[in-house]
Order: structure tokens, then C-alpha cells, then sequence
């Protein structure tokens, strides 16, 4: 079968999601953040356009980087994480019967044991969707949150993630996927023999084990991640089925697919073992001028004082004190998103700019124009093999991914591009298609 797109929908339990003004717009709803039927809809407009899945960026606080205090995303509405998403994620499952459901976790505030539960259960009740988003945090208020003095360092953090997935994935095998007898007539539930103990000890964390939980029907959650350093990768090319990258034009794109790709072979897996996914936001029009007045008037409800806010809680330096020429990780101790600091300093680099005007001006990657006119870009990017498909943030909730599954997705089905059924049950599945 020809090479197809995957698409992943990011979401925020919040009043907006990459985009510092989307909520302002006409068209963004904002009364039924705490209302199930907010998430129940979008769940189902992304499944009746066959999306891979849908995962909840999170964040385990409130930002407060931007001049030492929460102010900024308070009134001006930054990403903030109202609910907790795997809370929010089991009233979409009940919506929906194929697509996948994602959910951020770190596993440098959560214990493994803690983890294996909570995302297997969630895996076992909707029949094989679940993916976990793994981030390993990058703010000290996470670190606070959570009784911690303040976050180890990055290289540290990665070491404990490796762990912390080792036991995980020890715990998942806890049960044979036919260790259930059911025989009530002999009083049989199940085989003990087929139930095993995880005895994980590694340098930071132990784990004895067993799950109480069997497999799931894909066995155990997806596991997708994000990270863009030299460690963020190497992780990734280890673990990861999905990554969702931040790059910022073809070239860098293609340079990093090309990247993560070698490191997964090195280590002995496939290309197709892990999608790689370019975060992207499109506008969509009826003509590409109506769909450039759209994007325009969207951006000119983005102030710069939140754009300022969220790049400084993205790379973990204050940019509102950030005095030009200072090295970012001179400032940044064990905080920051690798991801974001080259995003920056690519957006610096295009549009030739200070690091302190960019940080100011910084924007989601933007693909703007009628159905057909996004269909090439996305094709443009996809047969370079800069991707394996796209995460796409919404630039208004729910318009945007409403108007992208309208619109675009019948033609990239069209073109033979992106798929008009799904043809398995889980997400695992849907991302080996």
C-alpha cells in the first residue's frame, strides 16, 4: 500500500492551545471548557475524518517564568490545563470506537507503578487507543508541585525516564494475554501461572510488581514523546511510536526526520516503528485571500505580551529580562524545551530578527489557504519526507480542526493520501497502516 499521512489533533483542557489568541475569536468556545460534551464533540468530529488520534498537551501547574509571576496567563488566557486530561480522556472514549486518545505524563513527578495502572486501565477499557505523550518536565514549578526542591538535571531526568519505562513495560507484561481461564463451573478464574512478577530494579527505580491489569488489546499504550536535544532523541529513537516535532521550515524539518530515522536504525528498528508528526496550525478558506484574512485577523488578536509569556515558559528563561547576546542556556539551569529553543532561533534565523524580537513575534508554524492549497503544502512536506504526518494545533477551538476534517481531509483522501476508513481497531494499528 502506498505511504499515507497520520494526523494527531493537539488539545488542551483550557481556553486555548499554541495559539495566543485563538481564544478571542468569534468563533472559539469558551463556556463549555468544564461541559463533557465539549470533549465528547471534538472526539467524534476527529474520528468521522479518520484521525489517527488526539492527545492533551498538559502542563502539572500554572506557567509563572514570565516576569516571576502567573499574571500574564491568567488575564491574557495562556495554556492552562483546567482539568486534569485523563479525566477528560475516558468521556471521549465512550464517544468514540476507534480514535486514539492521548494524555501527557511525566515520568519525572510520576512513579512507574503509578503510571502502568493509570494508562493500562485507561488502555484495557477503550479496547487498545490510549497513547502516552511522555515528557520528562521542564519548569521548576512542576519540580514544586510535587514536593521536589527543584527538577535534576537534564541528562539525569533522561536517565530516570529510561527506567521508568523499563518498569513500565516489565509491569505490562505482569499478565499473559491468555491467562484468563473464566471456567465457573470449575471455579477457575485464571491461570496463576501466566501472572508474573515485574522484580525491575534499576539505579533509581525499583518496582516488584504484578500489574493487577491484563493487556490491552494493543498490548500497552502507544508511547510518544517530543524531545529535540541530543538525550530527547536518543530517547526517542529507543522508545518512541509517535514524535511530535517543532520544527520550522522543509529543511529543518527533513534534517531531523532524517536524524531520528539513523538513530532508529542504529538501534535496530524500522523506519515505519515511528511517526514522525511536524506540529502545524492551518487556516483554512473558502479562496487562499479569504484564508489569508482569516489568518491575519486570528494573529492580530495575539498580543505580544502573552507571545512574550509563552516563549519564556516554552525555553525556560524569563525573555522579558533577556538582554541580547546572553547564551539561553547559560540561563536556563535545568529548565527549557530543546524543541523550542531551536524553534526560536530558526524563526530568528528566517526572518531575520533579534532572539528577543522573534521571542515576541513567535507564532505555531502556519500552512494558510483554500482545502487545495494546504493539501499541496502537506503534500509538499510529506513526499519530501520531512514527515510522516502532522500534529495539528488549533488556531480556534473547535473551528479549526472542525474546518480541517471539512475540508482538507476529503481532499488529501482524494489524492490517496490519508485514509477514507480505518482499517484496524487500536491506535498501534492505525499507526502502521
Amino acid at each position: 500500500m502506498p505511504r499515507q499521512m497520520h494526523f494527531m489533533a493537539y488539545l488542551k483542557t483550557g481556553p486555548t492551545a499554541t495559539h495566543a489568541g485563538g481564544w478571542r475569536h468569534p468563533e472559539s468556545t469558551l463556556g463549555d471548557i468544564f461541559e463533557p460534551t465539549r470533549y465528547e464533540h471534538i472526539a467524534r468530529v476527529l474520528e468521522d475524518a479518520c484521525f489517527d488520534g488526539c492527545f492533551f498537551a498538559d502542563l502539572f501547574g500554572l506557567y509563572d517564568i514570565h516576569r516571576g509571576g502567573f499574571d500574564t496567563y491568567v488575564e491574557r488566557g495562556g495554556q492552562i490545563s483546567f482539568l486534569d486530561p485523563m479525566v477528560v480522556l475516558p468521556i471521549m472514549a465512550r464517544a468514540t470506537t476507534r480514535l486514539g486518545l492521548g494524555a501527557t505524563l511525566s515520568t519525572t513527578l510520576f512513579n512507574a507503578y503509578h503510571l502502568a495502572r493509570s494508562l493500562l486501565s485507561l488502555d484495557v477499557l477503550s479496547k487498545g487507543r490510549v497513547a502516552w505523550n511522555i515528557v520528562t518536565s521542564a519548569t521548576e514549578l512542576e519540580a514544586q508541585n510535587f514536593g521536589l526542591a527543584n527538577l535534576p538535571p537534564k541528562e539525569a531526568r533522561y536517565d530516570h525516564a529510561d527506567e521508568v519505562l523499563e518498569a513500565c513495560m516489565a509491569l505490562w507484561r505482569s499478565w499473559e494475554p491468555d491467562a484468563f481461564v473464566l471456567d465457573k463451573a470449575a471455579g477457575r478464574l485464571a491461570d496463576p501461572a501466566k501472572v508474573h512478577y515485574a522484580d525491575y530494579a534499576g539505579t533509581s527505580v525499583r518496582t516488584r510488581g504484578p500489574l493487577s491489569i491484563p493487556p490491552s488489546a494493543q498490548g500497552h499504550p502507544v508511547l510518544m514523546q517530543a524531545g529535540a536535544s541530543e538525550r530527547g532523541r536518543d530517547f526517542a529513537a529507543r522508545w518512541a511510536e509517535v514524535v511530535f516535532a517543532a520544527q520550522s521550515g522543509k529543511d529543518a524539518m527533513r534534517a531531523f526526520y532524517r536524524d531520528l530515522k539513523d538513530r532508529m536504525d542504529r538501534r535496530g528498528r524500522r523506519p515505519e516503528d515511528c511517526a514522525v508528526l511536524v506540529q502545524t496550525t492551518c487556516i483554512v478558506g473558502e479562496t487562499d485571500a479569504i484564508a489569508r484574512d482569516k489568518a491575519d485577523y486570528v494573529n492580530s488578536l495575539a498580543e505580544e505580551e502573552l507571545m512574550l509569556a509563552n516563549t519564556s515558559s516554552n525555553v525556560g528563561v524569563d525573555m522579558s529580562r533577556y538582554r541580547e547576546g546572553e547564551a539561553l542556556a547559560s540561563l536556563q539551569g535545568a529548565q527549557g524545551i530543546q524543541g523550542a529553543v531551536d524553534l526560536l532561533e530558526q524563526v530568528r534565523a528566517q526572518q531575520n530578527l533579534t532572539l528577543g524580537e522573534a521571542a515576541r513575534r513567535l507564532l505555531p508554524n502556519q500552512i494558510i489557504g483554500s482545502p487545495v492549497t494546504v493539501a499541496d503544502r502537506l503534500e509538499e512536506l510529506f513526499r519530501a519526507e520531512a514527515c510522516d504526518g502532522f500534529v495539528l494545533t488549533p488556531a480556534t477551538f473547535p473551528t479549526s480542526h472542525e474546518a480541517f476534517a471539512r475540508a482538507v481531509v476529503p481532499e488529501l483522501q482524494r489524492r490517496g493520501l490519508f485514509r477514507t476508513a480505518y482499517r484496524g481497531r487500536t491506535l498501534r494499528e492505525h499507526l502502521r497502516e
